[in-house]
């Protein structure tokens, strides 16, 4: 810690030095020599931007001397990355660009090297939210199940959880403003604690990432990218509304950034709200009503060669927990059992320019408070209100002591040195590590008062050989200590028995590995091989639980002698592509080693269901694939269709539990430039059809499958200075009756939403 400090100050003092500084300037054009006007012109690592003018010219101010990656990007054409080297003078640096009917290439962040994803070894997904936002969903989650490989775990509208390729929970890492979210995410009735609102874009790393993350990115990771400040000497207001028919929801986001020459400024509130959602029958399912609060807000300095980056999120939110169809309303206001969560998210980021070289080193800090408030509050308050009042406020909850209060806190740092490009060759050197303390508050204890510190180191390379051959691979060691103190529990199973929890000190260490080539096997076919193991060191639940999970409606109890999980997966990824057509082949095999899973016992303790930790080794298998058809002369037609496939069993035979259905999406879209006033028009019918889930574990049941059908349109309108986005979506058109295999309320047959019709409104003053 001593010397982290030290480095901090030392790369702050680095502000000071003085350096020359230059820009960067040029046009950019089409093929035919014609302007490209409104062009992006981005480099990542300083967070500056431009666009280029009616002539196609653009300048870059504040540029400090090194090898920046400059990314020039525009709707219709094929998106360059270039590295260029600033010494002492300007740079003159012009463009062509190439058609591309498809897509915008994206420079993916979560990645080591800052590559396009069409230069990427790794196979890796980006949505812009923006994108995403056209799906018409109540959360950021339900958004990313609209991505192949990608599901949701529910409960309600309110609560999900990243399903990638079959592994949840703790196997799934989330990293927003670039510091891994901590926020209790070990339940599966917590939701995954972020709004949209302030997120530029979405990344999926499908597979094992724990060479770039350490513990807990065994299944893959979620990588949040923060919104980017406005472009140099510009001011920008966004105001964006949603209204939702099936849970009467309103999202609202305001927003404003600011840049001048090297000082940067962003600000941005959104309010989230949702009664109880409708099922197709009418009927609503109760307190499944949410409302939530979120503020993000950042500075960014460029001074010589330091460039530094500070972040902060605050999100607040109340969450029903429903306990079936009861008494119908429409209120926002949540009724006990409910959860009352707050998060604090700070994040600094750095980035030290020495010449060729570059050190960047990040810090976060995590603040996330976590109470659960239960129903025998409510029916003591309940009764007191009658007494003095004469009144009882059916659709509001009491302030009461929380049953449930956690306070985890958790300090995270990221260090890495970028040496200098050999020829062929990018090298990484990476130090990253975690404090983390949880601490108890409430009268009840799920997990105990604990405190984990883990430490890691890695080392990666990639190597390109031309533009047909890519090579990367990377060593890592991760350290991990965690120690908990010892609680007592009242034993229901026992009257008037207290059960002591002993404590737990455990060490963990592993080493993990990724190597992976990227090639053309023939002509417009781009092949994708990777090899990777990944690691997760059992989490608190997990070791030392032991009572009553309200939110899963079981008693656990932990099992201290538990391992890490370890696995192993094979990728392998095929992409054709030409100028009309483009099919993607997505494989995958993952041996698991001791996966955990809570499995039941077959008892009861005060009514409850008994689960127990236990672990078993187990595999995964399966695939994304797909096709994108663009029929000339119809360049405004789209058609898309694709398969996604998981199977988890143990190597027992036996299946693993919460796998997907099997899902076969198809969509027919239509896009039209239009005129200056209204323009980028769109229309997409999509049919989603989920299969039958038969490869159930022990103690699941059967899901039959279903067919949802979306219809989905909207533009923009152009006046004088502001941009009106309108999207209108209806989600179940056909308000289908169906239960999703993932969903949390299965047990209790109670289906997913109905038709949900939703209105988007999105205004751009510039």
């Amino acid at each position: 810690m001593k010397n982290i400090f030290f480095l901090a100050l030392f790369l702050f003092g680095c502000q000071y030095t003085i350096w020359a500084q230059h820009s960067i300037s040029g046009t950019v054009s089409e093929e035919t020599g014609d302007p490209v006007m409104g062009s992006e012109i981005y480099i990542e690592q300083l967070h500056i931007g431009t666009t280029s003018d009616e002539n196609g010219f653009y300048q870059l101010q504040n540029v400090p001397k090194g090898t920046h990656k400059l990314t020039i990007s525009f709707i219709g054409f094929t998106t360059e990355n270039r590295d260029i080297v600033i010494s002492n003078d300007d740079l003159e640096f012009n463009l062509q660009l190439k058609p591309s009917v498809f897509h915008m290439d994206e420079v993916i962040v979560s990645a080591p090297f800052h590559k396009l994803q069409s230069e990427n070894v790794m196979k890796i997904e980006s949505k812009t939210i923006e994108s995403l936002r056209k799906n018409g969903a109540p959360t950021l989650i339900q958004s990313l199940s609209a991505i192949p490989g990608v599901s949701e775990f529910s409960t309600g509208t309110g609560i999900g959880k990243p399903v990638i390729r079959g592994l949840s929970g703790n196997r799934v890492l989330v990293y927003t403003q670039g510091v891994r979210l901590e926020n209790q995410q070990f339940g599966g009735e917590h939701g995954l604690g972020l709004n949209e609102s302030g997120i530029e874009s979405v990344e999926v790393i499908k597979g094992p990432a724990s060479l770039l993350y350490g513990s807990d990115a065994l299944g893959g990771v979620l990588y949040m990218n923060p919104e980017r400040f406005a472009y140099q000497n510009e001011t920008k207001i966004n105001v964006s509304q949603n209204f939702f028919s099936n849970t009467l929801g309103s999202n609202t986001s305001v927003g404003i950034k600011t840049s001048q020459k090297k000082l940067k400024f962003i600000a941005r509130g959104g309010f989230n709200t949702h009664s109880d959602y409708q099922i197709p029958d009418g009927d609503r399912v109760s307190n499944t009503r949410f409302n939530e609060m979120d503020f993000k807000g950042g500075i960014g300095l460029n001074l010589d060669q330091f460039v530094t980056e500070f972040r902060y999120n605050y999100n607040q939110s109340e969450i029903g927990i429903t306990e079936g169809i009861e008494e119908q309303s429409t209120s926002k206001s949540v009724r006990l059992p409910y959860q009352d969560l707050n998060t604090h998210i700070l994040s600094l980021h750095n980035h030290l320019f020495l010449n060729n070289s570059r050190i960047d080193f990040d810090i976060g800090y995590i603040i996330n408070n976590r109470k659960e408030f239960e129903d025998e509050h409510d029916h003591e308050n309940h009764t007191d209100e009658l007494l003095t009042t004469g009144t009882s406020s059916e659709d509001g909850h009491e302030e009461d002591a929380a049953a449930l209060d956690m306070n985890l806190k958790t300090f995270s740092y990221d260090l890495k040195y970028n040496f200098p490009k050999l020829k062929k060759f990018e090298i990484i050197l990476g130090l990253q590590g975690m404090y983390q303390t949880n601490k108890n508050s409430g009268e009840e204890i799920l997990i105990p008062d604990a405190t984990i510190n883990a430490n890691g180191m890695l080392l990666t390379s990639t190597f390109t050989a031309n533009d047909k051959h890519v090579l990367q691979g990377g060593l890592r060691f991760d350290y991990r200590q965690l120690s908990s103190e010892s609680y007592e529990k009242e034993d229901l199973a026992s009257a008037n028995q207290i059960v002591l929890v002993q404590g737990i000190n455990r060490n963990y260490s592993n080493f993990t590995f990724s190597l992976g080539y990227k090639t053309f096997l023939f002509k417009n076919i781009s092949t994708r091989i990777n090899f990777a193991s990944g690691f997760r060191a059992p989490n608190l639940a997990e070791l030392s639980s032991f009572g009553v999970h309200h939110g899963t409606n079981r008693f656990e109890i932990g099992n201290p002698d538990l391992e890490s999980e370890q696995n192993f997966q094979t990728d392998i990824s095929l992409e054709y592509s030409n100028e009309h057509i483009e099919v993607f082949a997505n494989g995958f095999y993952n041996q698991l080693n001791n996966y955990i899973f809570a499995s039941p016992t077959g008892d009861e303790i005060d009514g409850y269901p008994v689960y127990h930790y236990i672990q078993e080794d187990a595999r995964l298998y399966g695939g994304e694939f797909g096709i994108h058809y663009h029929p000339h002369p119809w360049d405004w037609l789209h058609l898309e269709s694709s398969y996604e496939t998981v199977t988890g069993q143990q190597n027992n035979g036996e299946y693993l539990p919460l796998i997907p259905a099997n899902k076969w999406s198809n969509v027919i879209r239509t896009e039209f430039k239009g005129s200056e006033k209204f323009n980028e028009l769109y229309t997409s019918l999509g049919l989603d059809t989920y299969f039958e889930q038969d490869n159930v574990s022990e103690f699941e049941s059967e899901t039959p499958g279903y067919n949802l059908l979306s219809l989905r349109l909207g533009g923009n309108l152009t006046f004088k200075k502001t941009d009106i986005g309108i999207n209108i979506s209806i989600n179940n058109l056909l308000n289908e009756t169906y239960v999703s295999h993932l969903s949390a309320l299965k047990i209790y047959n109670i289906p997913n939403p109905g038709r949900n019709i939703v209105l988007g409104l999105n205004f751009n003053f510039m």
